[in-house]
């Protein structure tokens, strides 16, 4: 796990000295995602320089260094992520092969793409990457990103250079990035909570998509397509879907899973697991358990308000599997601490509030070891959500009601403040008591008025109207508001899977894990995300993940093969904190800071009006708005740190 950077300066104007320098120095910007070794490689005919940091976790000699040349010296790399099935690529080089230097991933990857070409070298790799290959013949320079978006990759044409890294941090240390925030995409940003790929919050810098690549040429414009896409995955499910029954699905995904989990046990360093005590990490544990021959490390977080704890769950688990297990329970002091870190932890505007607890429990899983496997992923790929199990029944039952009555319903549930459906909430007993009920009910009502995927895109909106809060903003389309797409999944649920696949897992959760782990240079691998498990999973029909409210349920009979479901089994309470209580207390005067008409003002990118009526509506008690808070909170966070 590393941070790769480069740039090209497409005049040739620079010097050997000037190329390494800047190269050290976009590098350099990211030290918290390789501080153990760092490397630059120049090509100065070309104008071309690529910088690297480096956490070592696969061959921890210096013949892993990079940037890498090849062996016949046509090829360099540098390269962020693991490929897991490094060895069995090594074994297929055979007589292709060179005398190998070291036993790296990286060489083999090199030596692949000498031997086959990048196209059909990439489609032989299973695991996360994000690397930029030169080809010192044809002065070709590839970027290429892993199929489910594990690892970032930015790239931007500046005037005459062209400059890609890891993280924007390492685009902004070149002289020549100057770039304005793209207030079309955050409009997207202010809906979303996020940046969907490959939108970024500048003009003209992007996101390479997940399983795509670029190709620049010489006197050519940069060429983007994809190697791997979810189109053809779910199109391929329907045409050759699972022929089996439940009980041989599960069989068979048992196998797979734990293949991906053994492929990712490998490394040279100390490697461990997050663990909620939910289904997805209980699994990656569990197969873990199963195929180690000393207790796994596991790590997890608590929290002293019973609402947002797992960890009492995650401990049971871990005690029946046997596991080194690691607790740390935090203060609400502590997990407020993070906050004035996110604006650097993230590096352009991010809301996710989860970002917190992950920020933290990657900092205590570092204190033991340096890779550390995680669940990530399970509820896009096995229908795991709320909103999936949710939305049928939803759909069948708001069809039934007038549109009139639904909008007359909303009204009054609305009008009820939000200290009353928390005082009704308290009245349930502990056990079946719904969690944040005030701001469930005040999303139902949002979504009532809704149909179909107008239900999804609702229920994924943080705020409804985002081009009459960012001024000057015209909201692009995305995958989400995208009606062809239907043409593509034409079942509703599985269509919302599409979706978060595409733009909720990349861009919220993977970025989330990515940058958080990466802050306290941890490598986080997620096995659940392995493209055959996707594969397979999308080749299954709905009913074995999800049917009648039961959710993952192929998932869940590959668990209960190794933790009782009573350990497991209970309603689903996502990885937060509360922000809505905490802006109404401890952190009130650093958000009346940020979202004062004045700072607003200033900034010049948001109206004042409608977000300082939501304020005051959540420090009333009238509203739960904490969700499309946190998104401007963040952004201008961001802003005075960054812009």
């Amino acid at each position: 796990m590393c941070g790769i950077t480069g740039f090209i300066d497409l005049k040739r104007q620079t010097s050997d000295e000037g190329l390494a320098a800047q190269a050290r120095r976009m590098a350099d910007s990211m030290f918290h995602r390789g501080p153990d070794d760092s490397g630059t490689w120049t090509d100065t005919a070309s104008g071309v320089a690529f910088g690297f940091r480096r956490l070592s976790i696969i061959d921890l000699s210096p013949a892993g260094h990079q940037p890498m040349v090849a062996a016949k010296g046509r090829h360099v790399i540098c390269y962020n992520g693991e490929v897991y099935n490094a060895e069995d690529i090594r074994r297929e080089l055979g007589p292709f092969a060179p005398n190998w230097r070291g036993h790296s991933d990286t060489e083999v990857m090199l030596e692949a793409f000498a031997t086959w070409g990048v196209e059909r070298g990439v489609e032989k790799l299973i695991g996360m990457f994000a690397f930029a290959l030169w080809e010192t013949e044809t002065r070709r320079l590839w970027l290429v990103r892993d199929r489910l978006g594990i690892k970032p990759l930015y790239w931007a044409e500046m005037g005459s250079t062209f400059l890609f890294g890891s993280e924007l941090r390492a685009l902004r240390a070149h002289p020549a990035f100057k770039a304005e925030i793209d207030r079309d995409a955050t409009a997207l940003f202010m809906r979303h909570n996020y940046y969907p790929n490959p939108r970024t919050v500048f003009s003209g810098v992007h996101q390479l998509p997940p399983g795509h690549m670029l190709c620049l040429e010489p006197g050519k414009p940069a060429r983007i397509k994809p190697y791997w896409t979810l189109a053809d995955v779910a199109r391929q499910g329907q045409v050759s879907p699972f022929k089996g029954d439940e009980i041989e699905a599960s069989q068979e995904l048992e196998t797979l899973i734990a293949d991906a989990v053994k492929r990712r046990m490998i490394a040279d360093v100390p490697l461990g697991a997050f663990l909620s005590g939910g289904y997805d990490s209980s699994t990656v544990v569990a197969l873990m358990q199963a195929q180690s021959s000393r207790p796994v490390k596991t790590f997890s977080i608590g929290f002293h308000e019973a609402g947002y704890n797992e960890a009492d769950h995650a401990k049971a688990v871990a005690t029946h599997l046997g596991t080194d297990h690691t607790e740390l329970y935090v203060t609400a002091e502590e997990a407020q601490g993070v906050i004035p870190k996110l604006a650097d932890i993230y590096d352009e505007p991010f809301a996710d509030a989860s970002q917190i607890p992950t920020y933290l429990v990657s900092q205590l899983a570092r204190q033991h070891v340096t890779v550390s496997l995680s669940g990530d992923g399970g509820d896009e790929v096995f229908a795991g959500y709320n909103r999936y199990s949710h939305a049928s029944r939803f759909n069948d039952t708001m069809a039934r009601i007038p549109s009139g009555l639904r909008r007359a319903g909303a009204g009054a549930i609305n009008a009820l403040p939000a200290g009353l459906w928390d005082g009704a909430a308290r009245a349930i007993p502990n056990r079946f008591r719904p969690r944040a009920l005030a701001d469930k009910m005040q999303k139902f009502a949002d979504i009532a008025t809704e149909d179909g995927d107008g239900f999804y895109r609702k229920l994924t909106s943080h705020w409804p109207d985002p081009q009459s809060i960012v001024i000057g903003a015209s909201e692009p389309q995305t995958v989400i508001s995208d009606p062809a797409v239907k043409t593509i999944v034409p079942g509703f649920i599985e269509r919302m899977q599409y979706r978060d696949t595409l733009t909720y897992l990349p861009d919220d959760i993977l970025t989330k894990v990515d940058r958080a782990s990466m802050a306290v240079s941890l490598e986080a691998r997620v096995p659940l995300l392995d493209h055959r498990v996707v594969a397979l999973a999308w080749s299954m029909p709905l009913k074995f993940k999800l049917e009648g409210g039961s959710s993952k349920k192929v998932l869940r009979s590959v668990l209960y093969r190794y933790v009782p479901p009573k350990l497991v089994d209970r309603p689903k309470m996502g990885f937060g904190v509360p922000i809505d209580t905490w802006l109404r207390g401890p952190i009130r005067d650093w958000a009346e800071d940020l979202l004062s008409e004045k700072s607003l003002r200033d900034g010049g990118i948001f109206e004042p009006a409608p977000i300082r009526k939501r304020w005051a509506e959540h420090l009333s008690g009238k509203r739960n708005w904490q969700h499309s808070l946190w998104n401007v909170l963040m952004f201008e966070a961001w802003r005075r740190r960054w812009a």
